[in-house]
């Protein structure tokens, strides 16, 4: 799906909701869209800089926060970088990330499985899951080769 068709989908799902989806996330969101894999904040914040030259570093966290929120990104923990959702529709849906460390590709997918499995697993230690996220990192495809 292209960045534009994204945009027009992200835009229809806050309408939806109520929220107000600013220029400033709009622009921030089509950043991630564009993007191959994971990227940081404060690389976003460098794109960001070419279309507005005052964003801040705040400005940057705000807009990712209420992206991720949305549903519209997640954020890898383990390399403290964003990627976005192409599934946003389901924003609560379990999370399987495959991050290759050499390229900074990530793939998302999803596995009913493994979530079933690890709820299973915390049911039986009395935890109840409200989020899940699940990141692996190896090499995809192209840099096996």
């Amino acid at each position: 799906m292209s960045a534009q068709s994204l945009l027009k989908k992200a835009q229809s799902v806050c309408a939806q909701r109520g929220v107000r989806f600013t220029h400033l996330r709009e622009q921030v969101f089509l950043l991630l869209a564009k993007q191959k894999g994971a990227i940081g904040a404060y690389d976003l914040l460098d794109q960001l800089k070419i279309v507005d030259s005052s964003a801040k570093p705040a400005t940057i966290y705000r807009a990712l926060d209420f992206l991720g929120k949305q549903g519209f990104v997640h954020k890898i923990e383990s390399i403290n970088a964003f990627v976005m959702c192409h599934h946003f529709s389901d924003c609560d849906h379990p999370v399987q990330l495959l991050i290759c460390d050499q390229c900074g590709y990530v793939e998302e997918s999803q596995s009913n499985e493994l979530a079933l499995t690890i709820k299973a697993m915390a049911i039986n230690s009395g935890f109840i899951v409200n989020h899940q996220i699940v990141e692996a990192h190896g090499l995809c495809a192209n840099c096996q080769k």
